[in-house]
Order: structure tokens, then C-alpha cells, then sequence
């Protein structure tokens, strides 16, 4: 029998309305150790997703590479493998791999070609091994696939050619999907040559699969809003365990052996009631033998309060409980809405005010007020909480008299993240030449 653990989407130093996460992140790393300690794990699988932004702080690399360290003195035969998703930098992840390779550790950011055009296959392929160091599956690790990575090489093209074709016509979805759709086909390919009788096969891919549950307040869009999706039937039944990463809520998308682990921590009030987790996945001979889910226990708990009239919400503040006892960095996060008839300028020091000696930390104010056009009512927010995708809806919109089409937001989104792996790109070229 071997045993995985799949996680996915840690967002290490994320900014929380302005606050760090780092004892949340910590609290949750120490807790996943244990966890491969007493499940005495064969291998952690991350599906991507690390990293809340392309140039984390030093900080939260040194969360990373401090549970690899510390994962491989305690658990010296444990397989890590670890894939960037699209809030990463493949180089960044990339860039310590060979000395990571010395912990156990496989660490892939990006895909290669080869001067024929093919995927190079070997490179995503990592052995999983038991406890005696036998090879009992592989792991087909699969980074987070950025349209100028895959577009064409489905047309058997090389990077950098532009030829027209009816193929070529194709719109950018279509032809970023297919693309997607061959690498993954090229990688089981190889795996099938790789395998030897009784080896299992495990995928690991950060994608939005078709019909599965997102998370609107905190997931980034891939590429173009969802329309990128692939479908699960891409996943032979020959694959035991499919381990996902990229939608925060953990789910199965069709059958057992297809799931997302979800994020670890909620990365938004909006997922306050997930059932955060990591899965443990048991595999006999080539087959899945069985799953498990294992609920992380929540570090610093959040609260939302209302939306509700202003008497109720200052009520329902009064009779918050609290524990005095707890370090200020374990305090609650906060979340209040009030639902109000006409504007109230001290809204905020009268919100403070219930929660005057209580430990809590405020970390949202919303105020909703009638519209006067009887629509649903509007909350006010700010450009952090809009994010650059709702703004961009709102100034086309403003300027053109019509929201954007699919086409133009495919081309906003392709852009944004040409810019943050642009961003990537240059922070690793400047940490590889002093």
C-alpha cells in the first residue's frame, strides 16, 4: 500500500485585507508535518499554487523551504512533489529544484520542448517509492500551462511559428484548450511507456475542470474567465488518482479519483464554511484503494457579522464571545455588514466602539444603503476588494456603454498575466545574476 497526502493552493504570504497570514501559514505547515508523521505518508503531493504572487516575500519563501528541511529530517524517505500554479512563478519554483532534489524534493514550474516539437515528458514524470525505495508509482506532474507554453505545439509546431492554417484560425480558447488537451495526452503517453506491471499512475495538474465549484471572491481566472476549462474525461480510467489544485473549495468532479483538495486555509470571507482539508490517498498495486478526507484545524477563526440593521449588528457585537487569553496574532478575523436607511458618519467608531476590550480584529467594514432605483442593494468597495479584472469590466462599461464581450476579456486576462509572469521572469533573471 502507499499512501499520499494532497494539498494544494497555500498561498503562502498572502495579504488578508491588508494583514499577513504568516502565523495561519505557519500554524497549518507544523500541523501538515505532523500529519505525514502519524499517517506515515509515502509522498505529499502540492498541486500548485504555493505562493500567493509571483514575488512572495522573503518570509513566506522561508515557511517553503524551512517544512521541506524539516519534512525530510524527520521523514527522510518521503517524495515531495510540488507544481506551480498560476499565482507562481515557474522559475522561482524551478530555481532551487537540484538542491531540493538532495531533500526529496521535486519541485516543477514549467514545460519544455524539444527541438522536434515534443513535450519533454521525462522531466514531469517522478517516481513515488515505498519504504523499502521501490518505485510503486508515478507521479505525471503537470505545472500550470500559460498559453504561450502550449499554443500551437497541439498543431505539432515549434515555439515562435506562426503559420496560417484553418487550425491556427481558431480562437484563442479553443486553440489554448487543445493545448492543454496534447500536453496532457503526450505526458500519459510517456507514462505508459515508463510504467512497469503494478506501477500506479497519478496525474497532478493545477486546471478548472468543467463543472466544478468556484470560489468567485478569491480565485484568480486562469486565462479567460473560466472559459479555459478542461473536462474530466481527460483522465484515462487508467489514472488511479487524479490530485487537483487551482478552485479553493475541495470537491470530487465526477468520480472519486478526481479531486481538488481545496486550499488549506480560507483565503476569503466567502469561504468561511468550506470543509478545508487535505486528502489522503491510498493506492494498491496500480489501483486507487481507497481516500481520505482530514480536516485542518483552523488557526485563527473568522466571523461575519450580518448584513443586518445597525441595532442588530452593535447587539451581536456585544455578545461576541472572545478569549482574552489568546496572542494578539491568533485573534479572529472580523467581518461586519450593516444594512442602513441613510448614511451614518460614525458608522465606524460606533462599530469599534461594540468591540471596545474584545479580541478581535476588524478587518472588514461594508455599509449597504437603499438604491434608489429600487435595484439590489450596492456595497461599497474598495480597489483592492474590485480586483483588476472588475475594474477593467467597470471602465469599458463606463466608456463604451456595454460591458466587455468573451473576446475582450480573453485578451485583459491573457495580458494580466503576461505582465505578472513578465514580473516573475525579471525577479528571477536579477536572484540568478547578482
Amino acid at each position: 500500500m502507499l499512501t499520499l497526502i494532497h494539498t494544494a493552493d497555500w498561498h503562502l504570504g498572502q495579504s488578508f485585507h491588508g494583514q499577513e497570514r504568516h502565523t495561519e501559514h505557519r500554524a497549518f505547515l507544523d500541523w501538515l508535518l505532523e500529519t505525514l508523521v502519524e499517517r506515515d505518508a509515502d509522498a505529499l503531493l502540492v498541486a500548485g499554487d504555493i505562493f500567493d504572487v509571483v514575488n512572495p516575500s522573503l518570509r513566506a519563501q522561508e515557511l517553503l523551504y524551512d517544512f521541506i528541511v524539516t519534512a525530510h529530517e524527520r521523514l527522510p524517505k518521503l517524495d515531495i512533489v510540488m507544481i506551480a500554479g498560476n499565482h507562481d512563478s515557474g522559475n522561482r519554483i524551478e530555481l532551487p529544484a537540484p538542491l531540493m532534489r538532495r531533500l526529496g524534493t521535486h519541485a516543477l514550474g514549467r514545460v519544455n520542448w524539444l527541438d522536434d516539437g515534443q513535450l519533454d515528458a521525462e522531466r514531469l514524470l517522478v517516481p513515488l517509492t515505498d519504504s523499502d525505495a521501490q518505485t510503486r508509482a508515478w507521479c505525471l506532474a503537470l505545472p500550470f500551462l500559460r498559453p504561450a507554453e502550449v499554443t500551437g505545439h497541439h498543431l505539432g509546431g515549434k515555439p515562435g511559428d506562426q503559420e496560417e492554417s484553418a487550425e491556427s484560425a481558431k480562437t484563442p480558447r479553443n486553440e489554448y484548450v487543445e493545448g492543454i488537451t496534447h500536453v496532457h495526452q503526450q505526458l500519459f503517453a510517456a507514462a505508459r511507456e515508463r510504467r512497469e506491471p503494478g506501477q500506479a499512475l497519478v496525474a497532478m495538474s493545477h486546471a478548472h475542470l468543467h463543472g466544478a465549484q468556484v470560489s468567485e471572491s478569491s480565485e484568480r481566472p486562469i486565462v479567460i474567465g473560466g472559459e479555459e476549462s478542461i473536462s474530466a474525461g481527460l483522465f484515462p480510467a487508467e489514472i488511479a488518482y487524479v490530485a487537483l489544485g487551482h478552485l479553493h473549495r475541495a470537491q470530487q468532479v465526477g468520480e472519486p479519483r478526481i479531486r481538488y483538495s481545496g486550499s488549506p486555509l480560507p483565503l476569503d470571507f466567502s469561504e468561511v464554511d468550506y470543509p478545508h482539508q487535505v486528502v489522503e490517498v491510498r493506492l494498491s498495486g496500480d489501483a486507487l484503494h481507497g481516500t481520505e478526507t482530514i480536516p485542518v484545524p483552523r488557526p485563527v477563526a473568522m466571523q461575519r457579522i450580518g448584513p443586518a440593521p445597525l441595532d442588530a449588528v452593535l447587539a451581536s457585537l456585544a455578545a461576541l464571545e472572545d478569549d482574552p487569553a489568546l496572542p494578539r496574532e491568533r485573534w479572529p478575523w472580523l467581518q461586519v455588514s450593516v444594512m442602513l436607511d441613510a448614511p451614518v458618519p460614525d458608522l465606524r467608531a460606533r462599530v469599534e466602539a461594540a468591540l471596545d476590550g474584545k479580541a478581535m480584529r476588524l478587518l472588514r467594514l461594508t455599509r449597504r444603503l437603499p438604491d434608489i432605483d429600487r435595484e439590489a442593494p450596492k456595497t461599497r468597495v474598495t480597489l483592492e476588494e474590485m480586483g483588476p479584472q472588475r475594474l477593467f469590466e467597470l471602465t469599458w462599461k463606463a466608456h463604451w456603454g456595454e460591458p466587455p464581450g468573451p473576446d475582450v476579456m480573453a485578451d485583459f486576462n491573457q495580458l494580466q498575466q503576461q505582465v505578472l509572469d513578465s514580473d516573475a521572469t525579471d525577479d528571477a533573471r536579477a536572484e540568478s545574476h547578482p
